[in-house]
């Protein structure tokens, strides 16, 4: 057996073994109601103690048992996947440093601790993204990076803020109300939370991430990078109950997952397809924390981690079979040659749709029964109603387009679920995409509430999905053969298709005026009067007066003779 085998088959058993020692830890502390605060002071600055510290409650736990048993089916999965790529071994540390950063910014409570993880995820995640080395690869990794710098720029900025209070353990203060009188943290929480989990304006650099390969796709897009921000929200949620900073996230949140739905029904790079759709449930997360339901939001994660990571892995498997195409118009009929791998995405699909009694149910229903139960603003109530439409609309185009219909790829060959390592690999989230949302909700909501809504909000939900599955694929079996029909409406196509243009404000649009400023600044000033006056000008000035110092103390009596017959002709000059 190759040692890149072997080396996969270690990593997934010891992360496996982890991940079921967490999750019984996460289930004991969960009906005992406790946790364990670990804090190591490292020096005092100011009177205020910077601390390492960890945290191990039910929440932390059971997220990083999660984290580490997606990681595990990932790292089985790359080891056939990856298996020609000479530099497997690199990869491999790559993606054990990305889960290493997850399991940090997971475990700390302590906004200095927490930028172990936050900075290793977005280090990690650039390095991944580029791991092609390509010029696409490397536009998404900076564009990646740089839009992540902004929510660590705002971390940083809370570090200095919550500095007055004398400590920056933000799951005390929060709960304690001290972060309450805090102006302007709130919002640079959100603002660095938004960043990370891709919420508008910040959205455009989520699909750009597919660059990378597809096991780290399945790992980024499920449990770690893109849930920290939601993640750090949950934790902070006491503070920003009853904000008007809420509001506003409520806002951005429905139209993020508005926004996501659409521009996936106009996609067809399946993997992109996928991935906004990742961007749409997280609108759906962060709406859940506006509305001040953080374990309900958590909830979520976890189902959509297990379902999320299935849909990454069945596409992969695709991609891998049918000769590295990504365009679903080019697939087709794939039922007939790789039914497991079909079989698996369509579970994944219908849990991510919310279909009765799979994971995404549990958590879905739920949420969108609670709001609509709840005191919502009637443009958010319909976003939201649009949203979940959307959703079964376009998993239902894609079933249409990849798995369903007439065989498209008359030229390739060799299409099979033969391998046995990707396969495989699939079985343990496919259990988790069925038993997972109900061993959850008996678990975090062992005695629930009773929702009393009305009959047509009651059955809203189904009838909503009922009718965007209907219309995804009717509407694209009546118009496969008619595409030329969508340039009658190009404007509108390409406005939705395109994230309402977000990609192109997000690089080309903005990178233009900026870096035109920046040559101009560096020009004039960098390279121009600051150079002048400051660093060469001060050295040169200097220099300068050090030459002349040093051939003053020459001793040389030509030297002390010129002088003195300077000072007597100054002497006289001022007689006369």
């Amino acid at each position: 057996m190759l040692w890149e085998i072997k080396m996969n088959l270690t990593s997934f058993i010891f992360l496996f073994l982890c991940s079921l020692s967490f999750f019984t830890m996460a289930v004991l502390m969960l009906f005992m109601q406790q946790g364990f605060l670990i804090e190591w002071e490292i020096m005092s600055l100011n009177s205020s103690s910077i601390v390492m510290a960890i945290i191990l409650d039910w929440m932390s736990l059971m997220f990083m048992s999660f984290v580490m048993f997606i990681s595990c089916m990932v790292l089985y999965y790359s080891g056939s996947y990856m298996g020609g790529d000479y530099n497997i071994n690199r990869f491999m540390y790559l993606v054990l440093g990305f889960v290493s950063s997850m399991m940090f910014l997971i475990i700390s409570p302590n906004l200095i601790s927490i930028l172990l993880g936050w900075d290793g995820l977005g280090l990690v995640s650039y390095a991944l993204v580029i791991y092609y080395q390509n010029e696409k690869s490397c536009n998404a990794g900076m564009l990646t990076a740089l839009s992540n710098r902004v929510g660590d720029v705002a971390i940083l900025l809370s570090i200095g803020l919550m500095s007055s209070i004398g400590g920056w353990n933000y799951l005390l203060s929060a709960e304690e109300g001290q972060l309450m009188f805090i102006s302007g943290l709130v919002v640079l929480v959100i603002l660095a939370s938004m960043t990370k989990s891709a919420q508008i304006p910040f959205s455009a650099w989520l699909p750009a991430a597919m660059a990378a390969p597809t096991p780290v796709s399945a790992l980024v897009h499920s449990s770690t990078l893109v849930t920290a921000g939601v993640y750090l929200l949950i934790r902070f949620s006491p503070a920003m109950a009853g904000t008007i900073e809420q509001g506003g996230l409520l806002i951005l949140s429905s139209l993020t997952m508005f926004m996501a739905g659409l521009g996936a029904n106009f996609e067809n790079d399946l993997k992109k397809i996928i991935a906004l759709s990742t961007l749409s449930q997280l609108g759906v997360m962060m709406f859940t924390l506006s509305m001040g339901l953080p374990e309900l939001a958590f909830f979520h994660l976890l189902t959509h981690a297990l379902f999320k990571a299935l849909l990454f892995m069945c596409a992969g498997s695709i991609i891998h079979s049918v000769g590295d195409y990504q365009d679903i118009r080019v697939m087709g009929g794939l039922v007939k040659f790789m039914p497991l791998s079909v079989m698996s995405m369509n579970l994944a699909n219908l849990a991510l749709c919310g279909s009765p009694f799979l994971a995404g149910f549990y958590s879905k229903d739920l949420i969108l029964e609670v709001a609509f139960g709840s005191e919502l603003n009637l443009i958010c109530f319909f976003l939201l109603v649009l949203a979940t439409g959307l959703t079964v609309c376009y998993s239902f185009r894609l079933v249409y387009y990849s798995l369903s219909g007439d065989w498209n790829l008359s030229s390739s060959v060799g299409v099979s679920d033969d391998d046995f390592i990707i396969t495989s690999s699939m079985f343990g989230l496919v259990a988790g995409a069925i038993m997972g949302g109900s061993m959850l909700s008996w678990l975090l909501f062992p005695s629930p509430e009773m929702i009393c809504l009305g009959p047509l909000l009651k059955s809203l939900a189904l009838i909503v999905s009922v009718i965007g599955g209907f219309i995804g694929y009717m509407l694209n079996m009546a118009s496969a053969n008619h595409d030329l029909k969508s340039l009658s409406g190009y404007m509108l196509v390409a406005f939705a298709g395109s994230m309402w243009f977000m990609p192109f404000l997000s690089t080309y649009g903005v990178s233009k005026e900026f870096l035109k400023v920046g040559v101009a600044y560096s020009k004039s000033g960098d390279s121009g009067w600051l150079e002048y006056y400051g660093s060469q000008g001060s050295y040169q000035f200097f220099m300068n007066i050090s030459t002349k110092l040093q051939t003053a103390q020459d001793n040389n009596v030509k030297i002390y003779m010129m002088i003195v017959m300077l000072w007597l002709l100054a002497l006289l000059v001022i007689i006369l």
